[in-house]
Order: structure tokens, then C-alpha cells, then sequence
């Protein structure tokens, strides 16, 4: 568990603080609920497309008033258990568009399509190395960088210093923040998805996430489970380009120092790699 925020710092960080949901999925869902007979299988679909919608959906089902025995990660179990009627109440207290500006919208697009890219290829890269719960594979995917969204909201130009950084004699990207901003999107991350009541070990693969060195360093080899999570996400993260999107780099660095680790963990290869950009390019995934 990070250890660099405080109990009271946590709080005020998180105060008043949520991850925007993206207005056509909003839009989208508003449309699906006035329909004679909503298809609770397309609200699914549609929430799970949503850093903060499926974030809040995860949060109710997973809180003690539900008394579930264990923690769920599928958007579709949280949605089916929840029910319609619940579902669009929330949904209806959410519907915050009129709040955003334009210019806050434009700013997290590219976190929205980024986000939801990136949980699809987790998902498909689990799959393909028999990981036995794709649905944390695509939650990992979908919340990863939850943490972004806050920050732009705490700090005025987050993502322009980002942009800006120089990170390449960095041992981790976000040690550039952790200079600026005495924190990081990582431990952000981790604090709202522990808020969002998600399971323990997704929580701290989200936290750890660009802790990558250090995870396959060690000793012991780690917790398996959140490891295989990791190199999944590290996979995805790649081919999705996010060390273009959000750090404007030339080079995935990260990868280039611990690619042989991560498709050794995974069985995995070059060639599969190359493989996995071509089909998700076909299918419009950005690469």
C-alpha cells in the first residue's frame, strides 16, 4: 500500500473530487433508459466503457449494504445485481454535462478513448495467456490511470507539465511528479479505486503500475497474481501508445527496459506483439 499521502491529505485530496463521465456516454444511457423496455445487457455495455460510471457501479455493489462475500470486478455482474431501477438512480445523480466546459471535455477525450482502449486490450491479452479472470484484466485496463482526471483537477496544467517533462533519466515516469506535486497519479489512482471499494489486489497493481523494474526485480517474484496483472496492463499500455499520449515521448522506454521480463512472465513474444497491434489496428484501436 503507497504510504505517500496521509489519512487527512487522502481526504482533502479526494474531497469534492470525481472522475468525470464522458458525455455521449451519458447521452447514450439517457436514450437507452426512456426506452419501452431498457436492455440492461446495452447499459452494461455502455458503463463499462466509463472510468467513473463503472468506478461508482463498483463502489454500490461492493459496499457493505450489499453484503456480497467477495469482491466483484465485472461491470456486468455489478449492473445485473444492482438492477435497473438502481442503476439509473445512480446514473441520474451522475449526469453532470452541464458542469463540464468545453474545454474540460476536450481535455479528457483522449483519457476516455484511452482508457477504454486500453482495458479492451487487457481483456484480449488475458485471454490469450489463460488468465482465469479477464474481468479484472479489463478493470486493471479501464482504471489504471483513474488517477490522471484528479490531478488535472487538483493541479492547474497537470498535463502540460507532463507533456513537458523531461523523463528519460527517470527510473519511473512518475518520479517527475512525485518532485512537483509531492504525489503522482499512481497513488491518486490507488486511493480512488480503494474509494470505488474495487478488490485489494487491483488497487495496488493500479498503484504500482509504473513501478515495473522493481516489481519483476524482486526476489521472491512478488505476489503472482498482481504480477500477471502488471505485465497484462505493461502489454496494453504499449500497444495502445500511452507513453505518446501522456508523457510525448518518441519511445516506450518503459517497455524497451523491461519488455524481456514482462513477455517471459507472460509466454509471450515479439511476434505476438506485432501480431496484437495489427489486429487491434484493424479494428480501430489506436497503436
Amino acid at each position: 500500500m503507497p504510504t505517500d499521502l496521509t489519512e487527512q491529505q487522502i481526504q482533502q485530496m479526494l474531497q469534492g473530487m470525481r472522475v468525470p463521465p464522458q458525455p455521449q456516454v451519458l447521452v447514450d444511457l439517457q436514450m437507452e433508459q426512456v426506452m419501452p423496455d431498457p436492455d440492461i445487457n446495452r447499459i452494461a455495455q455502455l458503463i463499462s466503457k466509463d472510468v467513473g460510471l463503472a468506478g461508482t457501479m463498483l463502489k454500490f455493489v461492493n459496499s457493505p449494504f450489499y453484503g456480497l462475500a467477495n469482491k466483484i470486478t465485472s461491470i456486468e455482474q455489478a449492473v445485473s445485481l444492482l438492477g435497473i431501477p438502481t442503476v439509473v438512480n445512480i446514473l441520474n445523480g451522475l449526469a453532470i454535462k452541464g458542469e463540464m466546459s468545453d474545454d474540460n471535455i476536450t481535455a479528457l477525450t483522449r483519457f476516455w478513448d484511452n482508457a477504454n482502449d486500453t482495458a479492451m486490450v487487457c481483456a484480449r491479452v488475458a485471454k490469450q495467456v489463460g488468465h482465469p479472470n479477464p474481468d479484472e484484466a479489463y478493470s486493471v485496463g479501464l482504471f489504471h490511470n483513474a488517477g490522471i482526471p484528479l490531478m488535472m483537477q487538483r493541479f492547474e496544467n497537470y498535463l502540460e507539465f507532463l507533456e513537458g517533462s523531461n523523463t528519460e533519466q527517470c527510473e519511473r515516469i512518475i518520479d517527475v511528479e512525485n518532485e512537483r506535486f509531492s504525489t503522482n497519479h499512481c497513488v491518486v489512482g490507488y486511493y480512488i479505486s480503494r474509494s470505488w471499494n474495487l478488490p485489494l489486489h487491483l488497487c495496488q497493481v493500479i498503484a504500482e503500475h509504473h513501478s515495473t523494474k522493481r516489481i519483476f526485480d524482486k526476489p521472491d517474484g512478488g505476489v503472482p497474481t498482481q504480477k500477471t496483472l502488471h505485465a497484462i496492463l505493461k502489454v496494453a499500455e504499449h500497444i495502445c501508445g500511452n507513453y505518446r499520449l501522456f508523457n510525448n515521448l518518441s519511445e516506450d522506454l518503459e517497455w524497451q527496459k523491461n519488455s524481456k521480463q514482462i513477455l517471459e512472465h507472460l509466454g509471450l513474444t515479439e511476434l505476438d506483439i506485432d501480431d496484437l497491434k495489427e489486429s487491434f489496428g484493424d479494428m480501430g484501436i489506436s497503436v
